[in-house]
Order: C-alpha cells, then sequence, then structure tokens
C-alpha cells in the first residue's frame, strides 16, 4: 500500500503546484489572449535603425531575428537606440609565459522610444565581458578577439530582448 501511494505523490504535487500558480496570476511571457495582442506582437513593432559600428550590427542583427522573424516593418511604433561601447583589456596569467589572457568587455545602453509621443520609455545598460587568449601569433590573435566580441555581443542582445520583453509584460 505505500508504493501505491507513493506512485500518486507526483500527480498530486503537479495539481497542486497548478493550482497555486493559477491562483497568483502567472501566465507565460509570450502569451497572448483576446484582449491582450501579446509581448510577441508588441516586440514585432520595435524598429531599430542600422548601427555604425560590427559590434553594433551584429546586435542589431540578433534583436531582429529574435523580435522580428518575417515582419517588414509596417506598423513601427516603437525606436529602440543602442550604443555599444567595447573595451579591451590585458589580464595577466603567469601560467603561461607564451600565451596573454585579455578581455573584451561590451558595454550597451538602449533607449525605447514611443514613437508617437517621442518620449523614451523605458531605457537601460547592460554589458558583457568576454576573455581570450592571446597567442602571439597575428590571425589567430585577432580571430581569438573577433570571436570574443561576438560572443560578447550575443550575450548583450539576448539580455536586452528578455528586458524588453520583461518590461512589455508589465505594462499588458
Amino acid at each position: 500500500q505505500y508504493c501505491r501511494m507513493m506512485r500518486k505523490r507526483p500527480a498530486v504535487l503537479i495539481v497542486v503546484v497548478a493550482l497555486l500558480l493559477a491562483g497568483c496570476g502567472y501566465r507565460p511571457l509570450y502569451s497572448s489572449s483576446a484582449e491582450n495582442q501579446g509581448v510577441a506582437a508588441i516586440m514585432a513593432s520595435v524598429e531599430i535603425p542600422e548601427a555604425e559600428t560590427r559590434v553594433g550590427q551584429i546586435i542589431r542583427n540578433d534583436l531582429i531575428s529574435a523580435m522580428r522573424p518575417g515582419n517588414d516593418g509596417a506598423g513601427d511604433r516603437y525606436l529602440l537606440n543602442i550604443t555599444p561601447v567595447m573595451k579591451t583589456t590585458e589580464v595577466i596569467d603567469k601560467k603561461q609565459p607564451s600565451t596573454t589572457r585579455e578581455s573584451v568587455r561590451l558595454t550597451v545602453a538602449y533607449e525605447l522610444i514611443d514613437q508617437q509621443t517621442g518620449q523614451t520609455i523605458h531605457s537601460g545598460k547592460t554589458f558583457s565581458q568576454v576573455s581570450f587568449d592571446v597567442v602571439r601569433q597575428p590571425f589567430a590573435d585577432t580571430q581569438a578577439e573577433n570571436n570574443a566580441m561576438e560572443r560578447a555581443a550575443h550575450e548583450v542582445s539576448g539580455d536586452i530582448r528578455m528586458r524588453i520583453a520583461a518590461f512589455f509584460a508589465t505594462r499588458a
């Protein structure tokens, strides 16, 4: 009889958790309903202007791919301005005398503007720090730094997308 009772416990636990979540007003971030168009639809109406730098272009492309898949840009209601600043610093690592460790720190300030009013409705700053090895081979060092810069850009774009989604979810 103990074994039968133990088999029913997971089912009972799932039902209890579902009831608790329903009672607290939990809803998925990207859900939509009849009265609410949903975060995904709102995010698709965010225009992101062309970037001036390579790292800015990577961030922009990631955001467009995630926020506006297949969208032609009709009906843009919001404008997202991003300002990336990248800095490379040397990290002292005495374990390998022929290799130096460097770090790329990418800081991005972003500003979400309502195009109907021209006012900033949300802004913030995020960063990513990624390290790489410098082995004193020009091509390898350039590739390692570019790879670190791209990894930092992908991390930052994901963070910006999540922050904007959370902002729109709290307004809905």
